[in-house]
């Protein structure tokens, strides 16, 4: 079966992410299903950013109204200053505006700033419904609960949100188009108690702990690199359908960051009985592998076609991508050669 291709926060790599133009857009491009991140209101209300932390995605900074809501907090044992989403109903929220998150890189995409309205992930589920009757497919949407121990901690439930707006939206079907991913694997059990039946896919990074097994473990708590040992692997079949990585550990790489091919992790997943992802694909020398990179200016793009090749090439079950189109041809063209 051909990898599919996931479109990151929508088609982030032409559009501001998360908006409703960048998820209409990677449909268009060929994009198999898209990937909302989840975070909550102060009126518990589900919407759709890269994190809770709003500054640098929206014109919020922009809105002297809401100066004083500017604060410092730690999520996730990290330190940071902004606007937070939980800091404002969603009456408040669709005041703003998007904003392109990279536009150093993404020059083209931020002239887009400001175009576009903040979205909640009941209309994610909406638009979804709606543009899988237009292109005759069905699409699916990944969608990433974020920082679930936090929010819990300050009394919204992502797990007990989330199912409700699943139910609502008519997402708990169980037709395979759900998906639901997270950083901290008791959420996805949680959200699975609550009755919602979709694929569980846990986030792993190269290195740190879960965040919801340092709060419950402390110092004990295991290392994600734990779970990608072959025990580790082993112990997560059939609590989760898959794993989803950083494409640095799908990337075989010398000490000076050269790749000579692909690990044996898709494999070794697969040995498993789980499903396996990556993230995320993106065309630009700054995201690619040394060995990829061309030209001197870090936003221009490098060899991608070869980096995509290599990790597409390996098994995987699907990939997360910025610029859809270009994931996509390059399956393709890797089911045109077998």
């Amino acid at each position: 079966m051909q990898p599919i291709v996931i479109g990151h926060r929508g088609a982030s790599g032409y559009r501001p992410e998360h908006t409703r133009s960048a998820y209409e857009l990677a449909v268009a491009l060929g994009a198999d299903a898209v990937e909302p991140d989840i975070v909550a209101t102060r009126d518990g209300v589900l919407v759709v950013r890269h994190e809770n932390e709003i500054g640098a995605t929206t014109n919020v900074a922009a809105h002297p109204e809401f100066a004083g809501r500017r604060a410092t907090k730690v999520i996730d044992g990290i330190r940071l200053t902004g606007w937070f989403t939980e800091d404002f109903t969603w009456a408040e929220l669709r005041t703003l505006r998007a904003r392109e998150r990279l536009p150093e890189v993404r020059k083209a995409s931020a002239t887009f700033d400001d175009r576009f309205p903040l979205l909640r992930l009941r209309d994610v589920f909406k638009l979804m419904d709606r543009l899988s009757g237009r292109v005759r497919r069905p699409i699916g949407v990944v969608a990433e609960l974020k920082h679930a121990t936090y929010f819990e901690s300050i009394g919204l439930p992502l797990d007990e949100l989330f199912a409700a707006e699943v139910n609502d939206a008519g997402w708990n079907a169980g037709d395979g188009r759900l998906t639901i991913e997270s950083f901290e694997r008791s959420l996805l059990d949680k959200v699975y108690a609550r009755g919602i039946y979709g694929k569980r896919v846990f986030l792993l990074e190269a290195r740190g702990k879960p965040a919801d097994e340092v709060a419950l473990l402390g110092p004990k708590a295991p290392r994600y690199a734990d779970y990608l040992s072959d025990t580790g692997l082993y112990g997560l079949s059939g609590t989760v359908d898959g794993i989803s990585v950083p494409k640095s550990l799908i990337l075989a790489t010398d000490a000076d960051g050269h790749v000579s091919g692909a690990s044996d992790l898709v494999d070794a997943a697969h040995a498993a009985d789980l499903e396996i992802y990556c993230w995320t694909l993106r065309p630009e020398n700054r995201y690619l592998a040394k060995t990829f990179r061309r030209g001197r200016l870090r936003a221009d793009f490098g060899n991608w076609q070869a980096e995509f090749r290599t990790i597409l090439g390996t098994g995987i079950d699907g990939v997360f991508a910025d610029h859809p189109d270009l994931a996509v041809l390059v399956r393709d063209e890797l089911a045109a050669e077998d």
